[in-house]
């Protein structure tokens, strides 16, 4: 059984965060890009998959968090069942988990190119 609404509430939050894309996703339903990144995907009202770190991964699992990918269980991501509103709000909370990992990699790597040129002239 599925959260009735639940992936109309993840598409409203999502698309509140700044430099968020929604599109469709190539198995049905929404995801939700960063640049050319994507920080996850929901399909429909079911279920919610997110990538992460192997690293990561494993203490999400191991906390209970979310479960292994559904159908690429070795990789990073991670799926969520909507089967009830607290799953719904894990699942709000992982993407933006997902989105803070993609925005902090993001300025990392800015920093980075910008000390090589030498940082920025006054």
């Amino acid at each position: 059984m599925s959260v009735a609404g639940a992936a109309e509430k993840i598409d409203a939050a999502m698309r509140e965060l700044p430099g968020v894309t929604a599109r469709p996703h190539r198995f049905g339903g929404t995801e939700y890009r960063v640049g050319r990144r994507e920080i996850g995907h929901v399909h429909g009202d079911a279920l919610a998959d997110i990538p992460f770190t192997k690293k990561a991964r494993e203490e999400l699992v191991a906390a209970g968090r979310a479960e292994r990918h559904h159908v690429l269980p070795e990789s990073g991501w991670v799926s969520v069942w909507l089967r009830e509103a607290g799953d719904v709000e894990r699942a709000g909370e992982l993407l933006l988990r997902s989105f803070d990992d993609r925005v902090l990699a993001m300025k990392t790597r800015t920093l980075a190119i910008h000390e090589k040129l030498g940082g920025y002239s006054k």
